[in-house]
């Protein structure tokens, strides 16, 4: 009990909140040239050393409280420090999703707040890699993380990017590791499947389809991308029709390159409709909005074209893609690859995300004690229910800082043992 008395101890009798407002002004003060507002930022940080210096002086672990009172409130750090005597270890690694997650189209500007990047910094000064780890192509997010973190964090070796959903992974500075791509380790059959895929997939869309959509520029998955605002009636409409389309040309593909199977049957999608309709509710409902359900059962399916749709993956992002990927290639199997160049043998990771690619990561780091899981409120239901069900780490949208605090609190306090 010696760690929650001090905790109480800490908040009940210093003015924590004041001391971490003074830290945050002194870490987030942009820059100025301006004598006034230099002297300011001066007669903060001196503030906030004699504040500091108070709870030195008050504990025999001083340093370590000081500085869980400049980064977490109340209920993080006791939340920080219900974890640590649960895992009895402090978090060593982060797993981060992007859009939606450390950033949110409607509460952030699509931009990563500040306090979210500094906190990044801190992790990453204290030693603790950093896997970015999202659904995008790879150029986009070396370009946002660049411009956030700066070009000597993320090219420092400690910062790992698995794009594309874990279909490649990369690493500066790791030499011939630099780069994984995943997907050559795919039969060749998976890939000349997805390569036919790409090459009619804009091609032999409807005129309004064609028009309506664009081919994001990834390295191996098929994503169709709307040409309205993301989540505008547009932008829903025309992804419900990418997915119809995506499932007629998946459909023909696989029946095609199976001998024996009959591929004009398979024209109108109803093989490819079929099997996925009945194993994701999602994908069922758009094709029952549409009146585009198959007119076969999944059993009907030839049993060799049933066992590659199984290895390959059709997903669903309401009024933002369309998209086709392979089942053996996912954030799990990204993350594993990026733990592994980076060196850290025994994770133990924040995994923060909000979409089912993400819970998949959740659940295997459950599943093998090898971290915990945060969401955002508004992440999809699978994902809260599994993020309730263990540390219950959800935060407000745009709000991730807060569940960075809480890992840095429990970083700090597992060191007193």
């Amino acid at each position: 009990m010696e760690r929650y008395d001090a905790l109480f101890r800490l908040y009940d009798e210093f003015d924590v909140d004041a001391l971490r407002a003074y830290q945050d002004f002194v870490d987030l003060f942009p820059p100025v040239d301006s004598r006034v507002a230099l002297d300011h930022w001066q007669s903060a940080s001196e503030e906030l050393e004699e504040r500091k210096d108070e709870i030195r002086d008050a504990f025999d672990a001083g340093e370590t409280y000081a500085d869980v009172a400049v980064h977490a409130t109340r209920d993080q750090a006791f939340t920080a420090l219900d974890l640590c005597n649960t895992y009895e270890r402090p978090v060593n690694a982060l797993v981060l999703d992007v859009d939606e997650t450390l950033r949110s189209a409607g509460h952030t500007d699509n931009e990563i707040p500040r306090e979210t990047l500094h906190l990044l910094t801190e992790f990453h000064e204290d030693g603790v890699p950093i896997v970015v780890c999202t659904g995008q192509t790879l150029e986009n997010v070396k370009g946002f993380a660049i411009q956030g973190l700066g070009n000597e964090m993320v090219h420092s070796g400690d910062v790992s990017i698995v794009y594309e959903a874990g279909t490649g992974v990369f690493t500066p500075g790791h030499g011939a590791d630099t780069k994984r791509l995943l997907y050559e380790d795919l039969d060749a059959a998976i890939r000349d499947a997805f390569d036919e895929i790409r090459s009619r997939v804009l091609s032999d869309a409807p005129d309004d389809l064609r028009r309506a959509t664009h081919l994001q520029g990834n390295e191996f998955n098929v994503t169709l991308k709307p040409n309205f605002e993301t989540g505008s009636p547009d932008a829903v409409e025309v992804i419900d029709d990418a997915l119809v389309h995506l499932l007629d040309l998946l459909g023909e593909t696989v029946a095609g390159a199976h001998d024996g199977s009959d591929a004009a049957s398979a024209e109108n999608g109803d093989w490819a409709r079929a099997v996925y309709a009945d194993s994701d509710p999602e994908i069922r409902g758009v094709l029952e909005r549409r009146g585009q359900t198959a007119d076969c059962a999944p059993e009907d399916v030839p049993a060799d074209v049933r066992e590659t749709f199984e290895r390959i993956d059709v997903a669903y992002y309401e009024g933002d893609a369309a998209e086709i990927g392979s089942r053996e290639l996912n954030k799990v199997v990204g993350v594993e690859a990026a733990l592994e160049v980076l060196g850290v043998d025994d994770p133990f990771s924040l995994v923060m995300g909000d979409s089912k690619s993400d819970l998949r990561v959740m659940e295997w780091v459950a599943e093998t004690d090898s971290g915990i899981a945060a969401a955002p409120e508004h992440a999809s239901r699978d994902v809260l229910d599994h993020v309730i069900r263990t540390d219950e780490l959800i935060f407000d949208r745009g709000k991730a800082g807060d569940v960075l605090r809480t890992a840095y609190a429990l970083k700090l306090l597992a060191r007193l043992g």
